[in-house]
């Protein structure tokens, strides 16, 4: 029997069916057309599962992360060196940061004083300070950090990752995007593109709402199995001359999984039941903590029920709300300040949480944003986009913690040692997960696509 490990595109799911009922495995057998179901790995995995918080306009690593004595002692002076020709304004002189940073935890990692819960968590951080990315608009750089790709549509990270290892449980969606505020790309960056509709996510922008209709006033459950058996019946010989087109086999799974959340969601979703010192954990005792919060604890539940990806985006704080709150292009010393005020205490929570749970050795957690900020000065305020050179950083799921890995140069410009692409971060992240980024393939119109397209290292170095 061929190895359904081998097996790439459309044949890696027939394959599997193969392969269950080889070995008797009906209940496998009957759920591999959709992501229900948990497939073999290429590798041992380290992490079962993701948590990618996403913090939406391009955080400030000059403020945040990677500390630069040379911007404060030249503040105002100009840049001594060329700027790249890819810029979009031309920003003014060198911009020290306001804030203070100090070292933290066994490893002495630094850590602006903007964070100062994070930095209790700074013996778990895994601190990449060498991002490089291609583009420095929002939309594009959003796509690629996303789904690999700065132009067309492409799956996401979470729509490979169901499709590679499917999920964990059969009770509830596999990929799930939490987002009270939807980012400007808005589905794409969660889509599932030409990959099987069914592994797309499953967005939930009302924290107090998360599914809508999930309750059946009307009918008993023993009815609603009578429906649902006679619908699918109805829709499977509707597809049986639509072979091509995933869609319908995604909404019969959709009916299907609907069904079964009735019982989960509620319960997943749910968080009244929760200590108050769990919430307290979070921030949500908090106005200024309590939305992030709730997405974060959220987060946490799913992902302690199997959900195999969860993406959390920053996109609303007490005071507004916004697509792209970290775009700080003025207001930098009021919005930083205020952003890392809403999110700080929450994702500490969320470490510590999951640390407490002994969840965190196989959840990988993931900040940042599109790209960082500029050095230089944009108005007397604010800092411009900057993909050259910034900072994202990891957690558990297999990671090393306590380090902080690569660096840019004296001003925070360019990546100048062991810079990490975009493509070499998924490249790791589907490590982590178990997955060979060059056999995770998926053959669409005459060619094998992944994720990382034809390029990607994994960075070996920062894998524990």
């Amino acid at each position: 029997m061929k190895s359904p490990y081998t097996a790439k595109g459309p044949t890696r799911r027939e394959a599997l069916r193969t392969f269950a009922n080889g070995f008797g495995m009906l209940g496998l057998a009957g759920l591999c057309n959709g992501p229900a179901v948990a497939a073999p790995a290429h590798l041992i995995p380290k992490a079962k599962r993701i948590i990618f918080l996403f913090m939406s306009g391009g955080p400030s690593h000059v403020d945040l992360f990677d500390p630069k004595p040379r911007l404060r002692t030249e503040n105002g002076q100009p840049l001594p060196f060329e700027k790249p020709a890819l810029h979009r304004t031309q920003t003014g002189n060198l911009l020290g940061s306001p804030w203070e940073f100090t070292r933290h935890g066994q490893s002495g990692m630094e850590i602006s004083e903007l964070l100062p819960h994070l930095a209790t968590c700074a013996d778990d951080l895994c601190v990449i300070r060498s991002m490089v990315a291609d583009n420095i608009n929002h939309n594009g750089a959003c796509l690629q950090m996303n789904t690999g790709e700065q132009t067309f549509s492409r799956p996401s990270l979470g729509s490979w990752l169901l499709y590679g290892l499917g999920n964990e449980t059969q009770d509830l969606p596999g990929f799930v995007v939490l987002s009270p505020a939807q980012p400007a790309q808005g589905a794409p960056l969660w889509g599932s593109s030409f990959l099987p509709a069914a592994y797309q996510g499953t967005l939930v922008s009302d924290l107090d709402q998360p599914i809508d209709n999930l309750s059946n006033g009307r009918f008993d459950r023993n009815t609603q199995r009578v429906q649902l058996d006679a619908l699918a019946q109805l829709n499977r010989q509707h597809a049986q001359s639509r072979a091509a087109d995933s869609r319908l086999d995604a909404r019969i799974e959709s009916f299907e999984l609907a069904y079964r959340m009735q019982t989960e969601a509620p319960e997943a979703f749910g968080i009244d039941g929760e200590s108050e010192a769990t919430k307290k954990l979070y921030g949500m005792d908090d106005p200024t903590t309590e939305i992030f919060g709730k997405q974060c604890l959220m987060a946490r539940r799913l992902a302690e029920r199997g959900v195999r990806c969860v993406q959390v985006y920053h996109t609303q704080t007490a005071k507004r709300s916004s697509c792209q709150l970290w775009d700080q292009h003025g207001g930098l010393k009021e919005e930083l300040a205020n952003n890392c005020a809403a999110t700080d205490k929450p994702i500490a929570g969320l470490l510590k949480d999951l640390k407490a749970r002994g969840l965190l050795d196989d959840t990988l957690v993931l900040w940042g944003g599109e790209f960082g900020r500029t050095p230089t000065a944009e108005g007397n305020n604010g800092r411009e986009h900057h993909p050259f050179g910034f900072t994202m950083w990891m957690a558990g799921g297999g990671t090393r913690g306590g380090l902080t890995y690569g660096a840019t140069d004296d001003y925070g410009w360019h990546a100048v040692d062991k810079p990490v692409h975009v493509h070499d971060l998924h490249a790791t992240i589907l490590h982590l997960m178990g997955m060979d980024h060059e056999q995770l393939t998926y053959r669409y119109a005459g060619r094998d696509y992944r994720l990382t397209d034809v390029y990607g290292n994994v960075v070996h170095d920062i894998i524990s």
